[in-house]
């Protein structure tokens, strides 16, 4: 796990992005001046938080460099494949005070484990708020480093997820899987994809 989120609250200086390849899917990740994460998403995806398009994102300008962002790349790579539990790419996600506050539990549930909106609730000193602690999960916008897919229903189903639930399944089950086997699929994704990676 990521030690915590970044104070910042506001994105600073030009941003960058990249395509990252995954074997479970391409994204996009977006990083700021500092090198800090503040968007990882697939590019085929439902969420409330926008993909940046063309030269914006979020209204500010974006430059785009899949070599700037191989840092994460390299991360996601090695996570997929069971080499990596803990992101050191630092995140910098934009958002309110109470979606960064649950954004910052998310990044302390130990790798391998799920608890439940309301345990995350209890974490974040907000028992009985599963709800609004749900719409700011769903609001992360740095998907698997920011491990919002360990988050599960009370009844342990798996619930709503921006890349999709058959996405979230397989990301789930990426914390368990032995990593021979994780890794070969890493790499058939990442030459199905023309790069390197894992």
């Amino acid at each position: 796990m990521i030690d915590s989120i970044s104070p910042l609250g506001r994105p600073a200086g030009t941003l960058t992005a990249g395509r990252v390849a995954s074997p479970i899917g391409e994204m996009v990740a977006v990083v700021d001046e500092a090198g800090g994460l503040v968007y990882l998403d697939f590019v085929e995806k439902t969420g409330p938080t926008p993909a940046p398009e063309a030269d914006l994102w979020n209204g500010r300008p974006v430059r785009w460099d899949d070599a700037a962002i191989g840092a994460v790349e390299g991360e996601i790579g090695a996570y997929f494949a069971g080499r990596l539990r803990v992101f050191s790419v630092p995140v910098h996600p934009f958002g309110n005070e109470f979606e960064r506050t649950v954004w910052d539990a998310l990044v302390r549930i130990p790798y391998g484990e799920t608890i439940s909106y309301g345990e995350l609730a209890r974490r974040v000193g907000r028992p009985g708020a599963a709800r609004a602690v749900g719409r700011a999960n769903g609001r992360n916008p740095v998907a698997v480093v920011v491990p919002c897919h360990r988050v599960i229903g009370a009844d342990g189903r798996l619930t709503g997820y921006s890349g999709g639930t058959e996405r979230r399944r397989r990301c789930s089950r990426s914390s368990r899987r032995p990593p021979r086997r994780a890794r070969r699929r890493c790499r058939s994704a990442f030459r199905r994809a023309g790069r390197a990676g894992c």
